[in-house]
């Protein structure tokens, strides 16, 4: 295991098959598919940042790297994807065996350029705020105290915008500093570009450009009509915070038996107009913090009478939400919209009700935007979460913009996609393979916002076909993947990382241990989260827990030892010997159990599953368990009920939320205040000891997750027990004193791994 970690540590990359499978039969026959979770901006402590640009390969366009063959002498490098010989140019007429740059060390397989020529000018990051004021005076008014802490934590030079929106849309003057002036448009109907430059004036008094799409300063709009609605932080704080301060609730009244009118879809539209008309191309985030679900307007998910209900799990599945698909095919409009012009929509939804995160979830996750799902805005992950966006300590999260990411790979692999927040730029090349999963069709993508944890899951196919011949041609049998990722550094330049891993190959039947010896079974388990939750959005009559107990069924009868038909003997190496026990959380996981989620919930933790590392989608899918108690220190146990004990605290992290869980004596004690009393510190460090550790898991986490303090017994307690191996059930024959039952009809791991080793043998 520790292996891969290093290897994840040097280029942000971690494959289930370390060992690839060469022939496209035999990658078939793997069940997982030959894939890579590839995190382009991970912080590599001593990366080499090249203030000089790239040297390309002439036919392939791939970037020099460790891997290329050097000639010394007749000072020519060999492209290892395509072959082509290249000369080196004039400034790199030094090169010698002993006087190497940066780009071929072998221990520099990642590297950035830094070069001015390519990168252009710095330009100022750009923040709109959307705001929704459809909500209760005091939701208002926490919103309020949330957003004037997040302008103070703006950077200075960031231009920022403000709107608000309910039954109308405000977009506010904020460069008209004599009296509040603001510029209003219907709720009811979408308002385009054009009218966008109209209605606001943009060209008062001077001649409108007949042709062309009008975009920036260069199509003739002047800085100074820009000005009025974009201004930088630090001259318009008075203003924006005045603007803030006088925020008030929408004004229209609602009848008792109705939702109040919120047009979030048109607001999103003017914003993304906006920012189109005044800022293309330069990186820019859409902020939008609702309070409520759609009811006005394109993009609205309820009726607005209170008798309809939000649509479910169930109304989706059997197509009884009349307004879903048509939301969902204007926000997509958005999010083509907001990738062409290379600006991130992020979404903070604070309402006990949905929102619409499902609809709004295409345009989110192409433009990779941050969403945070809360149920007020008072709620710590709603105003912790915000404030971490902005705050430049160390562990920030490096917000980069305007990213493009290519790939370059050897000829016999070709790439079905990506799973995860970026768009296609469907550009078609000898690498886009026919089936597509995900954002394919393409060897670019467009990555709008990324930060320093966005991964993405890229899922290839071997081109390779069996035959004789096939094994004679290629020489060697290392396969190699270039990643190139373009994109505007969170200090303003542009940059280019350029990482390249190569893998070895191997064929025949014999070849199974090799296989098995670079097997990454959490990373396995990662790629199988994503395209199950994948294959349920966009498969029809898509049976997810048949599907992934086929697969665990293949790999088993595949890579395990047993003599056949006698399951007693079956075994499978170290290197699987967990995988089985991820499936089976993950086939009990929210991700795949959409029952008693509502829709928007479900959506939500997929993003967060799409776009996060190994590490932490396998928290996702299998949450850590610690126990602390007297007798001794904190020590990691078993996902199971036979762990609950009532001289015991557990710390559970299922990423989402943190849950600290005292056992029945604990309580009874903490309730007495022994903790306060002399000659206790030992029952008060106790007390302390998980805290600590659940506030450190917070403060390196984003969305900060929710803290659930309960105590053995009490209603809170469910969302330790919803996790924990249903080993004791209310029918099991002997409990153990102290402990719990769970009432439940699940299926146990050993029940299921006796059903699965008695399958695999067949």
């Amino acid at each position: 295991m520790s292996e891969f970690l290093d290897l994840e540590a040097q280029d942000g990359v971690r494959m289930p098959w370390n060992v690839i499978p060469g022939t496209k039969q035999e990658a078939l026959n793997c069940v997982i598919p030959v894939s890579t979770i590839y995190t382009p901006l991970k912080p590599i402590p001593d990366i080499p940042v090249l203030p000089y640009a790239p040297l390309r390969c002439r036919m392939c366009r791939s970037i020099l790297n460790p891997f290329s063959i050097v000639d010394y002498v007749a000072k020519i490098w060999v492209c290892p994807f395509c072959f082509q010989r290249n000369q080196f140019p004039q400034h790199y007429s030094s090169i010698s065996e002993n006087n190497l740059p940066a780009e071929l060390f072998p221990q520099y397989t990642t590297v950035e350029y830094l070069s001015s020529m390519e990168t252009g000018p710095v330009v100022p990051p750009v923040f709109i705020f959307v705001v929704d004021t459809c909500m209760i005076e005091e939701e208002i008014g926490y919103l309020k105290s949330a957003l004037a802490q997040a302008v103070e934590l703006l950077p200075d030079n960031s231009l920022v915008g403000f709107i608000t929106f309910g039954t109308y849309v405000q977009v506010h003057e904020l460069g008209f500093g004599l009296l509040p002036k603001s510029y209003v448009f219907k709720g009811t109907k979408e308002v385009t570009k054009e009218q966008i430059l109209e209605q606001m004036c943009f060209f008062a008094g001077k001649q409108k450009p007949t042709t062309g799409v009008i975009a920036g300063t260069r199509d003739g709009l002047s800085s100074e009509s820009i000005a009025r609605f974009l201004l930088p932080a630090s001259e318009c704080e008075f203003v924006l915070n005045s603007v803030i301060e006088e925020m008030q609730k929408d004004p229209w009244p609602v009848p008792a038996d109705q939702r109040a009118s919120r047009c979030t879809g048109v607001a999103l539209s003017v914003a993304a107009n906006l920012l189109g008309v005044c800022v293309p191309g330069s990186g820019a985030r859409i902020m939008a913090f609702v309070g409520g679900p759609s009811t006005e307007g394109p993009g609205s998910i309820v009726s607005k009478s209170l008798s309809e209900p939000i649509r479910s799990h169930k109304d989706l599945d059997k197509d009884s939400a009349p307004l879903y698909d048509k939301a969902v095919k204007f926000y997509d409009q958005i999010a083509k919209q907001l990738a062409h012009q290379g600006h991130v929509l992020d979404l903070f939804a604070c309402a006990v009700d949905q929102v619409g995160v499902a609809e709004m979830k295409v345009a989110i996750e192409k433009t990779g935007g941050i969403v945070v799902l809360a149920e007020s805005f008072v709620h710590s992950v709603f105003k912790d979460s915000l404030l971490r966006i902005f705050q430049s300590a160390d562990d920030n999260l490096g917000l980069s913009f305007n990213g493009i990411l290519e790939i370059n790979c050897s000829k016999d692999v070709k790439v079905q996609g990506i799973i995860g927040p970026c768009t296609s730029m469907e550009k078609k090349s000898p690498l886009s393979s026919d089936t597509v999963i995900g954002q394919g069709n393409t060897s670019a993508w467009k990555m709008c916002g990324l930060d320093r944890k966005t991964s993405l899951c890229f899922v290839y196919d071997i081109a390779k076909k069996d035959g004789p011949d096939s094994i004679s041609q290629s020489t060697s049998n290392q396969f190699y993947f270039q990643f190139l990722t373009y994109y505007q550094h969170n200090e303003g330049q542009m940059r280019l990382r350029s990482t390249t891993i190569s893998r070895r190959w191997v064929s025949g039947a014999d070849n199974v241990e090799e296989l098995v010896a670079g097997f990454d079974q959490e990373a396995a388990a990662a790629v199988m989260a994503r395209l199950v939750s994948f294959k349920m959005e966009t498969e029809v009559d898509f049976d997810p827990v048949r599907w992934l107990d086929r697969a665990l069924i293949r790999i088993c009868s595949k890579f395990g030892e047993y003599q056949k038909e006698t399951p007693s003997s079956f075994s499978l190496s170290p290197r699987l010997s967990i995988f089985p026990q991820f499936i089976f959380n993950l086939r009990r996981s929210q991700f795949v159990q959409v029952f008693n989620n509502s829709p928007d919930e479900t959506a939500y933790f997929r993003m967060m599953l799409d776009r996060e590392n190994v590490a932490n989608a396998i928290v996702m899918i299998q949450p850590s368990l610690i126990s602390y108690s007297f007798q001794s220190g904190p020590e990691p146990v078993l996902l199971d009920v036979t762990a609950i004990a009532s001289d015991k605290i557990l710390l559970l992290d299922s990423y989402f939320t943190v849950v600290i869980f005292h056992g029945v004596t604990i309580a009874q004690w903490r309730k007495a205040g022994y903790q306060d009393q002399e000659g206790h510190e030992a029952f008060a460090q106790l007390l302390k000891a998980p805290h600590e550790e659940a506030s450190s898991i917070i403060k390196e986490r984003f969305p900060v997750p929710r803290l659930v303090v309960c105590d053995q017994y009490g209603s809170q307690a469910r969302f330790l027990l919803a996790k924990l191996n249903p080993s004791v059930t209310y029918n099991s024959d002997n409990p153990s004193p102290g402990g719990d039952v769970i009432f439940t009809d699940d299926v146990s791991f050993q029940v299921f791994m006796d059903h699965l080793q008695r399958l695999a043998v067949q």
